[in-house]
């Protein structure tokens, strides 16, 4: 029998390049988040009040390209690579018709969206134009999300790693001269006078267009020049024997990202009701605690992926060594993650606001949230694992009723019966998480979560 460590240099093979592309796109986030937030806190709350919906649509396009992940991994597994490349194919009739729809409903949305989310209305009209601006460029937006979960499913998770690299530093680079006016700067004895267009907000909105277009572009390119991927010659219209497979398991999965999504809106609508140094604090601590959530999120690709290849080669107890193995090493992981996290809280926060407030707002519920990471992180894994197998309603339904049960009402009661703050919030938020650990533990350990499963044999 081999040993479980044999995976271990396969995991983190699969792993790294999302680890690095998350920690370039965070590093990214919190520059963009840092260059904002030198304009005040008028602009950090206007840029982070709309920032659930950006997930709400992010994570729907993303629930599209799970149902692909699952179909061609495990076609992958099974060595049938006329389906993988049929199934490529499908994904190109997937970003258009998806593109499409989104762009034109975030834009015609685009002046409602500040309204519903409760924003300042000092602040609505900036707030609006941003969010109008970010989603101009949907239809590559949704390339870049489709066309990175197909490459990841075949194992390739270094292009889309690349790619994010190019994306973040034209993102940088043009949010440097967008955002601020012409201004000198001394460098050493000497001064250099660097253009600006003083754009302010709108100037990040800008840049990040640009960015997201370059990246749907590169993504489009390295799919139609992958060998086992390219989809050329091969027709995009409507293949019922691909599309069935992947819409069964991207409809619960959208459905969860919708719902939860969705959850995210209202609780974020709540938060900012609680005034714009509750908004800032909470959007920056979200932005911090997005960089600590990456061994996560890069073991729950590697996880998708090898399960999804795992159960087209019928191998039932690799499954079961490959969860084990990626279970431990993931709480390892968020162990590790969540200590730097709790200790590096109130430096993390000075990076994004000079204001008092709002740094030992933030600094407090991310010292809060970091205690609960392990736990968050082995939910991460047996999702993902779920995901790479194609079983994606237990995940819905779970998610689903935990955040609206458990983080919403929660939430609502401690800010609109009880007058508590953004502490009580975040409270609620770790709650849910860790009903997430607790559930999907138990059906881990039922055995059922594997699609070979039998009654007769045991973990």
């Amino acid at each position: 029998m081999r040993s479980r460590f044999s995976l271990l240099p396969t995991i983190f093979a699969l792993a790294w390049p999302t680890m690095l592309e998350q920690l370039m796109q965070t590093a990214v986030q919190y520059v963009d988040t840092a260059m904002v937030g030198s304009l005040g806190t008028e602009a950090t709350a206007a840029v982070g009040s709309t920032a659930t919906v950006n997930w709400l649509v992010g994570s729907t396009v993303s629930a599209i390209g799970v149902g692909f992940l699952a179909f061609i991994s495990r076609a992958i597994g099974a060595n049938e690579l006329q389906k993988v490349k049929k199934a490529s194919a499908q994904a190109v009739l997937a970003v258009i018709a998806v593109g499409a729809f989104f762009t034109a409903l975030t834009l015609s949305l685009s002046g409602f969206v500040p309204r519903w989310m409760q924003v300042d209305p000092a602040i609505r009209p900036i707030a609006a134009k941003y969010f109008f601006i970010l989603y101009a460029p949907m239809l590559a937006r949704t390339a870049s999300i489709i066309f990175g979960t197909v490459l990841r499913a075949a194992g390739d998770t270094r292009t889309p790693m690349r790619v994010g690299v190019v994306v973040n530093l034209v993102n940088v680079l043009l949010n440097f001269f967008f955002i601020y006016p012409t201004r000198r700067v001394s460098i050493f004895s000497l001064e250099i006078v660097i253009p600006g267009l003083g754009m302010g907000v709108i100037g990040a909105a800008v840049a990040s267009a640009v960015a997201f277009v370059v990246g749907g572009v590169l993504i489009t390119l390295a799919l139609f020049r992958h060998p086992t991927l390219s989809p050329k010659g091969h027709s995009i219209r409507p293949d019922r024997s691909i599309l069935t497979p992947c819409l069964k398991v991207a409809l619960p999965n959208a459905c969860q990202r919708f719902g939860t999504s969705l959850g995210y809106v209202a609780f974020a609508a709540m938060v900012n009701s609680l005034g714009d140094v509750s908004t800032a604090a909470h959007t920056i601590a979200n932005t911090v605690e997005s960089a600590f959530y990456i061994p996560a999120y890069g073991m729950q690709t590697a996880a998708a992926t090898l399960a999804g290849n795992a159960l087209g080669r019928k191998d039932r107890q690799g499954i079961y060594d490959l969860s084990k193995t990626l279970l431990a090493v993931e709480v390892c992981l968020m162990i590790v993650s969540g200590g730097l996290l709790f200790s590096l809280a109130p430096s993390m926060m000075r990076i994004f606001s000079r204001d008092a407030d709002v740094i030992s707002l933030g600094a407090t519920v991310l010292r809060m949230v970091a205690l609960s990471e392990p736990f968050y992180g082995v939910s991460i894994i047996i999702e993902g694992m779920l995901h790479g197998m194609g079983r994606t309603v237990m995940p819905f339904v779970t998610n689903v009723i935990g955040m609206w049960l458990i983080r919403i009402v929660c939430t609502f009661i401690c800010i609109r019966f009880l007058s508590f703050g953004l502490i009580s919030a975040w409270a609620c938020m770790i709650a849910h998480n860790l009903m997430l650990c607790a559930v999907f533990l138990i059906y881990y350990a039922s055995g059922r979560w594997n699609p070979l499963y039998k009654t007769e044999d045991s973990l």
